[in-house]
């Protein structure tokens, strides 16, 4: 379909999304900030997508095939984000990770800044394709392979990310007993497999938006520019496993359970660590005796997620369970007397 292009700001609708991003973010901020609400945080990230998505797209003037199944893979990717952490929040009543910084001005709107740079940069492969820059060039059909390869990598990473957020909530909701370590479903695989999911969704979002250039129907600067829109997805997996996502789950997750647990509950949980892998799904029975270096590389158990109680613990305690129980948890099993591994699947999961 074509029709009327906007050039609003740049040929690239760099400057608009961004803009746009922050007000939307900011007026979310105001709210929770004002009433204390934390039943806007999250929608305002995950709709925050689908505003630009629809802009950029309805300001092209130009919606082949290819640009409305990219935007559309990303407005669906938001809304089931967003419905799924809303119903989480109404039956919650309130986030616990804005606890220590609600009341306070500055920390609370970091948190809305971050979120503005974590949407605007996962939106640059949607927002690239729509833009005149690209669409100045003829495209070419969509159905090649790698449109193919894409879509179909979305709908594996969208089923993956649902089906671990459903399973999480329903162990969550159902367990009695808080030490209880949910290693059934996709958590048998892996210890973060909605992690794993959303981060094949958005690489999958790049492979069909970067087809045109890959093809040689996008030239010049346009061209770099679709293959640079892999910050974005890039960026989404830097946060999962840097910032906000393994570093957060699995050192804290496994120092609590040490520290709270009886000798016998970290000896399960150990267990579940050794034989489980951090984030790539893998059979545990295969998982557990490989070697360290591919542990390490492949596998990305890397040792910043490790739980050392010598070192990491705040409670000296006595063991009951035989030493190996208390000794340094790591990311690879080098002896079974020697090493436990790191923390948990996902903190939410395991943990009340």
């Amino acid at each position: 379909m074509a029709g009327i292009t906007i050039h609003a700001l740049d040929d690239y609708y760099l400057a608009i999304t961004l803009l746009t991003t922050v007000g939307y973010q900011l007026v979310f901020f105001s709210i929770a900030y004002t009433f204390k609400f934390d039943k806007v945080t999250d929608i305002a990230g995950g709709t925050n997508f689908i505003i630009l998505a629809i802009i950029t797209l309805a300001f092209s003037g130009h919606q082949d095939a290819r640009q409305l199944v990219v935007s559309l893979c990303m407005v669906v990717w938001a809304l089931r984000l967003s419905g799924y952490l809303f119903f989480r929040i109404l039956k919650t009543g309130k986030d616990d990770r804005f606890d220590e910084i609600r009341e306070r001005f500055w920390a609370f709107l970091g948190f809305f800044v971050f979120q503005m740079l974590w949407v605007w940069l996962v939106s640059l492969p949607v927002t690239v394709l729509n833009s005149p820059a690209v669409q100045q060039y003829a495209q070419h059909p969509f159905g090649t392979a790698r449109d193919i390869a894409g879509v179909v990598l979305f709908a594996l990473g969208l089923v993956v990310e649902t089906v671990s957020d459903a399973h999480r909530y329903r162990f969550r909701s159902a367990r009695t007993d808080k030490a209880a370590i949910c290693d059934t479903g996709l958590f048998r695989f892996s210890r973060h497999p909605n992690y794993f999911g959303e981060i094949i969704v958005h690489f999958a979002i790049y492979t069909i938006a970067v087809s045109s250039a890959a093809d040689g129907y996008v030239e010049g600067p346009a061209y770099g520019a679709l293959y640079a829109t892999i910050v974005g997805p890039a960026f989404l997996t830097f946060l999962l496993m840097f910032v906000s996502g393994l570093t957060l789950s699995e050192r804290p997750g496994a120092k609590k359970r040490y520290e709270s647990g009886s000798p016998r509950e970290w000896e399960a949980y150990s267990r579940y660590l050794r034989r489980t892998s951090i984030l790539v799904p893998f059979p545990p029975g295969l998982y557990e005796p490989l070697p360290a270096l591919l542990k390490r590389t492949l596998f990305l158990e890397f040792p910043i997620y490790v739980f050392d109680p010598a070192k990491h613990s705040d409670k000296k305690k006595q063991q009951q369970q035989p030493q190996t129980a208390a000794e340094p948890v790591t990311a690879v099993v080098v002896n079974e007397q020697q090493q436990r591994e790191s923390a948990d699947g996902l903190v939410e999961t395991s943990q009340a």
